[in-house]
């Protein structure tokens, strides 16, 4: 069913049987939550703070989770998802009335930008019509107070839009009543004014548009105590026919001869790639040909004032018109913001032809040396050729003169190495034909959402754009000679263009240097920065780093030197509050201070990730700011925070039976999943998890490194392509640990481990070995649980071995020890497997027997791949009693869990069987297109029971 949502007023509801009932402001203000962030994850801390504020309460979590399953009986249960960290709502096209409204603006400028004004008046109209009362009626006052100022600046900037749309259309006649009321409703919204004056002017009541004028000013001054904005100052003035002219004798303010300015520095030769981010910010030009406002004005009639003066910087950023613009460039130290921007400056400037202006605005310099934007802006007035006598004394003079000076002209105006929005907001034109590019390493977030500033966000080279770096620098031929070399230059730089810049140098003055001895130094460096160090601070990774490093506040800091002890490339905020022994909401917090300092970055919502060279950078801060006892304590936090987890999430989708764990450090929080997202965490956490236990092992920390192994092992993720041989590896690192401090659990779980990994290899051998050593280190530690578990991985291998009757002897061995051992899960998967194993002997109907009474007793557990293998026994003893449509929906449902699992190696077991099945139906295609997707499975395992499915579709077809 399609679903109509209303923001744009009361927040409601409706179906195919009209308006549905929505509960209290609560119930209103979680929904409305949702859809102002629909299609998107919105984490329950997010609505928390929305919904409840600050006052919510102890339950506040419970009562989410009412109102989201309230929800779903309303809309549907599959409309609003569980991801975490919260709730997603799918919202289709057309289903709410604020993307339907931000859609008719955004055409509606477009629709300007063509010159089509009056079909842009008419749009407008119709999206002003969709509010049907203030916005977000109904909902909580957190929300609204939240939310509503910002959805009631979109209804004025669109009304503002569809008044300019009306003159530009020639409509002025009749916008004059309308526009006098909304005016009049909105005395200090200075667009409305201004836009008011034009109307009156145009009419042929310029008096009292000048009196509106004084008006407004006398408001702005008795109300608010200040004076009116540029804006509505330029209209006034333009109404007039007053403007500032050239004069060398004038007084303080008047300007000498004409002057251009050309101040942007000298392009970058060896500037590569950034395909995207160029034209990103090509995108901002205005239309080739399109002519200046000095251009417009000196064709107007004198009676007239161009629309044009009506600048639309206060246009959202949806739809602002690409000519006044705002460009922010952002990245971390080093990534090459300033080369970009000035890159393209060199390529866009005949589009600026009253000149470009340059400023390094120092917001990152480590002596503290940030220039003001009144220094800036004194620079600038002297590019003008304003001298130093003119220049009128006061601040806000200085800066009014700055901007009456770019009206009516096309100026590119670079404003490099910005600490803040605060720094740049003086600095930015009046006028709609100049454009401005920022580069900060702050994410100028606030210019994204008061200036509607375009936000382009840059990050390391691909490798392609690397090694096209190392050839303009060193030449096409000798980077082509060594082509491995410079691959593994630039992993080991990170692909950041100073490391690669600072490389590329020492290479370039020893051109008897093999590249490969170059590779080979770095690699021994293991990543210390001394190796990028090029002489001066302007050609060094760790003074860039330092400098947006030395921003931070203290808790900032101390966290960004945690996370240098991370072993993993990326990190959760939930295990980074584990790791720094903090509160979630605090870490939250701080997290976004170092996103803003383009330390991390947020690749994904609460997934973090930092450069291999900045992580070098935050270890070597705290090997050097923090003690022994500190680094130590915080590795015990983020390996307790991974261990408890895991166990934790294991238990939501496995039999495994549970070991004993310690009690976590004081500030550990692991987290608490729900089933699927047990799975998915499994899925995203492998790789980080298996670094952490080898750091575990380096670490000394011997008991964690053998219970993550354990809690890894029967998730199967180790079937997942690529992770097989790493696990592998790290798993004997662990047993070699264990086997020395004597610790035979630590080798029981570690032989465990290792036998499934064997046998997902196909290593059949080596796992019959590791399971034997594993049960009987298990019989002797007295643990029933994990020797059944050890007969278990038994009944597999030798089934593997095509040994059926020790198929039943181990099932059985393992059905009595977990019935002993009181381990109900496992007995489970134990029935199964004696079903199994009398299906392989050919007793397919004792086979259902058994397999039956394990699905029966399967539901009292949240066990999905141990289901799924329940499935897969009842499909293979249907289909050898050729029961073959029974058969073949138990795979079905066989395949489906093992899909939500991810367990791959089982799933294409399943599918082998399956194409067996329609084959004996005689149903071909069915058949092969089952094991064409297990062969492509197991091509990416790089398994060797693809050789048995090719050999399938080898033979001969029926």
């Amino acid at each position: 069913m399609r679903f109509r949502y209303q923001l744009l007023g009361p927040v409601t509801v409706a179906g195919g049987d009209g308006p549905a009932r929505l509960g209290g402001p609560k119930q209103r203000a979680v929904l409305a939550a949702l859809l102002l962030g629909a299609n998107r994850v919105v984490s329950e801390e997010q609505l928390f703070d929305r919904v409840w504020g600050e006052a919510a309460p102890a339950s506040v979590r419970g009562q989410l989770h009412v109102h989201i399953s309230d929800l779903r009986k309303i809309i549907g249960r599959d409309a609003i998802d569980r991801r975490r960290p919260g709730y997603l709502l799918e919202v289709r096209p057309g289903e709410l009335d604020l993307d339907a409204f931000n859609g008719a603006v955004a055409q509606a400028h477009a629709e300007l930008a063509a010159g089509t004004a009056d079909s842009a008046a008419h749009r407008l109209r119709a999206a002003l019509a969709m509010w049907q009362g203030p916005a977000l009626g109904g909902v909580t006052e957190p929300l609204l107070a939240l939310e509503g100022p910002a959805l009631q600046e979109r209804r004025l900037s669109a009304l503002e839009d569809y008044f300019h749309a009306q003159l530009e259309a020639g409509w002025h006649i009749h916008a004059v009543g309308e526009l006098r009321r909304a005016a009049e409703e909105n005395p200090f919204r200075e667009r409305l004014q201004s836009l008011l004056m034009l109307a009156l002017h145009r009419c042929g009541r310029t008096p009292e548009a000048l009196e509106l004028y004084a008006g407004a000013r006398d408001r702005l001054a008795s109300e608010l105590g200040i004076e009116p904005g540029s804006l509505l100052r330029e209209t006034h003035l333009r109404l007039l026919r007053h403007r500032h002219r050239e004069d060398d004798a004038g007084p303080p303010g008047s300007v000498g001869a004409a002057i251009t300015p050309r101040q942007l520095p000298a392009d970058v030769t060896s500037f590569v790639g950034r395909a995207d981010q160029l034209a990103r910010l090509d995108a901002l030009l205005p239309p080739a040909g399109a002519p200046s406002f000095a251009a417009q004005s000196s064709t107007a009639p004198s009676s007239a004032v161009p629309s044009s003066t009506v600048p639309s910087s206060a246009v959202p950023p949806a739809g602002a018109p690409s000519f006044a613009a705002v460009a922010t460039i952002g990245g971390g130290a080093g990534v090459g913001k300033t080369s970009l921007a000035v890159h393209w400056g060199h390529r866009v400037r005949d589009r600026f032809p009253d000149g470009q202006l340059y400023v390094n605005l120092r917001g990152f310099d480590p002596d503290g040396s940030m220039m003001s934007p009144a220094e800036a802006v004194c620079g600038f007035l002297e590019a003008f050729g304003v001298s130093g006598q003119r220049i009128p004394a006061g601040e806000a003079a200085q800066f009014s003169l700055y901007r009456s000076l770019l009206a009516g002209k096309r100026v590119l105006i670079l404003l490099d190495n910005a600490r803040d929005a605060d720094q740049v907001r003086p600095l930015l034109p009046g006028d709609p034909a100049c454009l401005t590019v920022v580069t900060s390493r702050d994410q100028m977030a606030g210019l994204v959402a008061v200036e509607g500033a375009r936000p382009i966000s840059l990050d390391l080279l691909s490798a392609a754009e690397s090694r096209e770096l190392m050839a303009r620098r060193l030449g096409a031929g000798r980077v082509a000679a060594e082509a491995r070399a410079v691959d593994q230059i630039g992993a080991l730089c990170a692909r950041l263009p100073l490391a690669l810049a600072i490389v590329a140098a020492r290479a370039a003055t020893n051109p008897g240097f093999p590249l490969t001895a170059l590779a080979e130094e770095l690699r021994e460096a293991h990543g210390d920065l001394d190796a990028f160090d090029g002489g001066d601070p302007a050609s060094n990774v760790r003074a860039a780093f330092s400098w947006s490093y030395h921003t931070l506040s203290p808790d900032a800091a101390r966290l960004f030197r945690l996370l240098g002890l991370h072993p993993g490339r990326y990190v959760t905020a939930s295990v980074t509050a584990s790791l720094a022994g903090l509160p979630a909401r605090r870490t939250r917090l701080l997290l976004a201070e170092l996103t803003r300092a383009q330390l991390v970055t947020e690749y994904s919502p609460g997934r973090y990730t930092l450069h291999d060279l900045l992580r070098t950078y935050a270890a070597e801060l705290a090997h050097t700011n923090d003690s022994e006892a500190d680094r130590r304590a915080a590795t015990h936090r983020m390996l307790d925070h991974y261990l408890h987890t895991a166990q934790s999430a294991g238990r939501r989708f496995s039999s495994q039976p549970p070991i004993t764990l310690n009690p976590t450090l004081d500030g550990v929080v692991p987290e608490t999943l729900t089933e699927q997202q047990a799975v998915d965490w499994f899925a995203a956490e492998y790789p980080v998890i298996l670094a952490a236990i080898d750091q575990a092992v380096d670490a000394g920390f011997h008991t964690h490194a053998w219970r993550l192994v354990c809690a890894l092992t029967t998730t199967f993720f180790h079937q997942r392509g690529g992770w097989l041989n790493e696990a592998m590896t790290t798993y004997y690192r662990v047993l070699d640990a264990a086997e020395r401090r004597g610790d035979q659990t630590g080798q029981a779980h570690s032989h465990r481990g290792l036998a499934l990994l064997h046998a997902g290899l196909g290593h059949i051998d080596q796992a019959d070995t590791h399971l034997r050593r594993a049960l009987d280190l298990f019989e002797r530690l007295g643990d029933l649980a994990y020797e059944a578990d050890a007969n278990q991985g038994l009944t597999w291998v030798s089934d593997l071995k095509g040994r059926y009757d020790q198929v039943l002897f181990h099932a059985e061995r393992a059905l009595a020890l977990f019935t002993a051992a009181g381990h109900r899960p496992g007995e489970v998967v134990a029935l199964n497997n004696v079903g199994w194993a009398h299906a392989r002997l050919g007793d397919h109907e004792r086979a259902l027997t058994y397999c039956q009474k394990a699905l029966e007793l399967c539901e009292e557990f949240p066990d999905q791949i141990g289901e799924a293998t329940i499935w897969d026994s009842l499909g293979y003893a249907h289909h050898h009693l050729g029961h073959h449509e029974e058969a073949i929906a138990r795979y079905q449902q066989a395949l489906e869990l093992y899909r939500r699992t991810g367990s791959l190696y089982f799933e294409t077991r399943t599918l082998s069987r399956l194409g067996d099945t329609y084959q004996a139906i005689g149903d071909q295609d069915a058949a092969h297109r089952a094991w064409r997707l297990g062969l492509h499975i197991l091509d990416e395992l790089r398994h060797p029971d693809a050789a048995l499915i090719r050999a399938k579709l080898a033979g001969p077809t029926l």
